[in-house]
């Protein structure tokens, strides 16, 4: 059976005022079981993206498909199978950890049984479990950063999106996280991310896209793009080229 394509954008472009293009006419695809690597230096046009795909941020030209799924005219049916962790998550500080992992399982309709699954399995494999009780303004950045992945897992969504989500975490959280995101694309999950950190990208990722100044420079498979060199001297090389 072959993969399918999960998460299309078409021409998508966002222009702010003054006509500066945050993304020009951006196209790539994701496809079930990807790890998909979204690089670029801050303000290349990465976050921008995201936000679209994920319908946070509006847009006129281009299309975004999500499983088939217009993000346009069909929100909804986009945010049932879609998990957003943003860089920064902003959580509801006067709620304990399992209050908030409560309500996204209450969103999503999970049903009793498989959220308490689902939170024990994720809280225990990040060390958080015995803090579920606590408020959450009494988290650490990281700890935060960990209750935002776990509720972004117990829905078991067809499409994860994410933006820079090693930042903050420990190198044991990163761990976890990475073994997390195999497991996930093997039952047939799609995964994008946006990183900067190369060497990561390029462990984890079978396919990647350079963004620069609002353009994708440089799409496809890893092995395709870095042949025999490594993603940072692709990356450089790109660089010095534009």
């Amino acid at each position: 059976m072959g993969k399918k394509a999960i998460l299309e954008i078409k021409g998508y472009t966002k222009v702010y005022g003054e006509g500066r293009k945050a993304a020009d006419n951006v196209n790539l695809t994701v496809e079930s079981g990807d790890i998909y690597g979204f690089i670029g230096h801050n303000g290349a046009g990465k976050s921008t993206t995201i936000r679209a795909v994920v319908g946070v941020l509006d847009f006129t030209e281009g299309e975004i498909l999500i499983d088939g799924h217009s993000v346009k005219t069909e929100p909804l049916e986009c945010k049932k199978i879609t998990a957003y962790i943003p860089d920064n998550p902003d959580l509801y500080e006067n709620l304990t950890g399992i209050q908030y992992l409560d309500f996204i399982a209450d969103v999503f309709e999970i049903g009793s049984s498989e959220r308490q699954d689902s939170i024990k399995k994720y809280a225990e494999m990040f060390e958080i479990y015995d803090s579920l009780g606590d408020q959450i303004s009494s988290y650490s950045h990281g700890m935060k950063q960990k209750l935002a992945i776990i509720s972004a897992l117990i829905h078991e969504p067809r499409l994860i999106v994410m933006d820079e989500p090693f930042v903050g975490l420990d190198p044991k959280a990163s761990y976890i996280l990475k073994q997390i995101m195999h497991e996930m694309c093997e039952k047939g999950t799609a995964i994008f991310f946006s990183t900067h950190v190369l060497e990561t990208a390029e462990k984890l990722c079978n396919k990647v896209a350079i963004i620069k100044k609002g353009r994708i420079t440089v799409s496809g498979s890893m092995e395709e793009i870095i042949g025999d060199q490594s993603l940072e001297e692709v990356f450089l090389e790109d660089e010095d080229e534009k």
